[in-house]
């Protein structure tokens, strides 16, 4: 595997979605009752995949048969700013879009946070959320349920992928998918992350309209015909859950992984080392450990989690 994969399939122009409620924001309204469902795509900027499906959701003139349905295309400036040359750079322009979800009260300084506070009410106003992802290295798709029961119960419904991943998000900041009452055990509200696989693979595309496809059906906003019929992929034979036990940030950039990892692979053995953080070892805390999305030899910024250390429940 290269360092930087190929890019397998077309990036959409997306200018001619920018006028909608909020610039590249679309509600789109059955004037019945129902669910208010929001499907989000580029919450960073060379995450292509699900900018595919939502381009082509929009561009088919899909309408709820009841509720309200919200497509966002989150951060735009950074997906306006890709370079092929230096493609991993326009996952954002100032700082990690979703990273800033536990701070949007203090005042918006930079390009991702004064987009954040666009989405905001638009995120509040759900009671249901996808929330589109790729991932910089190949792996097979995650879906991100957050910690709680909840998530897990509405992963499981959606059907796919295979791994269901239970985890808190980061310590560098909250993420879309916790804020507000996805985030609260007792609320209604749920929303889901899926992670369709490396960026640029067009395996991520058919994921990613897989996913957004069954979302939209279980969610009630729209039935299976209202849907391109070669979107839904087989169901895997089943599912399983790994919980996240550790987030390993990186304290000043410098990890070095032992060696190139698998995303999902599984360490046998307590106490294997998987790579320095400066001086100090990253080992595995118990047998069996699953490694959810390793970081490779990219370049790192201080705080950023480097990966995540899960046991399958």
């Amino acid at each position: 595997m290269t360092d930087t994969p190929p890019i397998e399939y077309a990036f959409p122009d997306l200018r001619r979605w920018e006028k909608g409620a909020a610039p590249y924001i679309h509600v789109l309204e059955s004037g019945k009752p129902g669910p208010t469902v929001m499907v989000t795509a580029l919450t960073h900027g060379n995450e292509v995949s699900g900018a595919v499906a939502v381009d082509a959701l929009l561009a088919a003139g899909l309408r709820p048969r009841q509720g309200t349905l919200i497509f966002s295309f989150n951060n735009i400036d950074a997906y306006h700013s890709f370079d092929p040359k230096t493609p991993f750079k326009s996952r954002m322009v100032d700082e990690d879009f979703n990273r800033v979800w536990g701070r949007l009260d203090q005042p918006a300084t930079t390009v991702e946070t004064r987009r954040a506070e666009i989405v905001r009410p638009f995120v509040e106003r759900a009671d249901l959320l996808l929330d589109l992802h790729s991932m910089h290295d190949d792996c097979v798709p995650l879906m991100l349920a957050g910690p709680l029961d909840k998530g897990t119960a509405f992963a499981k419904k959606i059907g796919t992928p295979i791994d269901i991943i239970r985890d808190a998000g980061h310590a560098a900041g909250m993420r879309m998918r916790d804020y507000g009452g996805f985030g609260e055990p007792a609320s209604p509200k749920n929303a889901l992350l899926i992670e369709t696989g490396q960026h640029w693979r067009a395996s991520s595309v058919t994921v990613a309209k897989d996913v957004t496809a069954r979302f939209l059906v279980e969610t009630g906003v729209v039935e299976a015909a209202d849907l391109p019929a070669d979107w839904r992929q087989p169901s895997p034979p089943t599912q399983r859950v790994v919980e996240v036990t550790h987030a390993i940030a990186t304290q000043r950039g410098n990890f070095v992984a032992a060696r190139r990892f698998e995303g999902q692979e599984v360490i046998a053995k307590a106490g294997t080392v998987l790579g320095h953080d400066d001086d100090e070892a990253v080992t595995t805390p118990y047998d069996n450990c699953v490694l959810v999305m390793p970081s490779s030899n990219r370049p790192l910024r201080p705080g950023v989690t480097v990966v995540r250390l899960g046991r399958l429940i």
